[in-house]
């Protein structure tokens, strides 16, 4: 039995004891492969017990994918919650069954010629719109995700949402094939996009390229390969997690002496220190321990909600 994603062979008669390490690597995804056989991987690669992802990327797509471990899950939600941008390219004369250029061509149709700038186009899909997400993805109908349906020859249509395109840029390349960068919303499905950007110019079209160049404030030139990760030692692999708290830097700070402290691990409510504005905080200890999120509400009361466990096993740099 091999390791997942080129790694060496493993001996199935040892059983590895897996490591408490909290932290964040910075992944860049090669095309093919789910982003949980990623997830897996580095996971083994680094021996940790508790992995999570911040974001799904299909098969095709490659780039940017945010891993946390350890305590650094408890925080994966502000990447899912935050904008993320993305470049590829639109195939146009042919829609596929999933929308992308793994699926099976379901639709032909001729390419008329383009328009003498994108820009009008760019516009008309740049702010709050509505997408219908596609058959094949993982959103859930009665505890399935809507892929199975679709696989078994039963699709099972979505209800359209909201999301929020924040930038779109559009350049042709040929006279069939588009490429663009857009930032978006989390929720946004860029297949759909791509499809709707295609009936916008009178034809159809799929998603050909994908990929993710930054996520919550991460950008993809600070990721590593698997296949390098694979090359280095485990000191230097511990070297690339950055800590829990690099999730939440676009968050406010504050730090407590040690008497509020002891009240925030104990998850008591605290007076906020003059001038803290409502919403979410990140606090520290004496020291600058990272101690966890907390939230600042009108009354000027701190609610701890989400600590971090004390003697944690974090190998990951100090935040600055």
């Amino acid at each position: 039995m091999t390791d997942v994603v080129g790694g060496a062979p493993a001996d199935p008669g040892v059983r590895r004891r897996r490591r408490d390490i909290d932290g964040v690597l910075l992944v860049d995804k090669p095309r093919g492969g789910s982003s949980n056989t990623i997830l897996q991987h580095v996971r083994y690669l680094l021996n940790a017990s508790k992995a999570g992802h911040g974001g799904t990327l299909d098969p095709l797509a490659t780039g940017l994918l945010v891993v946390c471990f350890g305590e650094a899950t408890k925080f994966s939600a502000q990447l899912l919650e935050g904008g993320k941008t993305y470049t590829g390219e639109i195939q146009l004369g042919t829609r596929t069954d999933t929308g992308d250029a793994e699926g099976a061509v379901i639709e032909s149709a001729v390419v008329p010629p383009f328009p003498s700038e994108f820009d009008p186009l760019a516009r008309r899909f740049t702010g709050e719109i509505t997408q219908q997400p596609p058959n094949y993805s993982a959103l859930k109908h009665q505890g399935k995700p809507l892929y199975e349906y679709a696989r078994a020859g039963t699709p099972v249509s979505a209800k359209p949402r909201s999301i929020t395109i924040h930038a779109l840029s559009i350049v042709p390349i040929g006279h069939d094939r588009l490429g663009f960068e857009v930032t978006c919303s989390s929720g946004t499905y860029v297949r759909s996009l791509a499809e709707d950007l295609s009936v916008a110019l009178g034809t159809v079209g799929h998603l050909a390229t994908l990929r993710r160049t930054a996520s919550g404030g991460f950008r993809v030139e600070e990721a590593i390969s698997p296949e390098a990760l694979e090359r280095f030692s485990m000191t230097e692999r511990e070297a690339r997690l950055l800590p829990p708290d690099a999730l939440l830097r676009d968050v406010p700070a504050w730090d407590v002496d040690a008497a509020t402290t002891a009240s925030i691990r104990q998850g008591r409510v605290v007076p906020a220190a003059p001038g803290l504005a409502a919403g979410r905080v990140r606090l520290y200890g004496p020291s600058r321990t990272f101690l966890g999120l907390g939230e600042v509400d009108d009354a000027g009361q701190v609610q701890p909600v989400r600590l971090l466990a004390t003697g944690g096993g974090q190998v990951g740099r100090k935040a600055g």
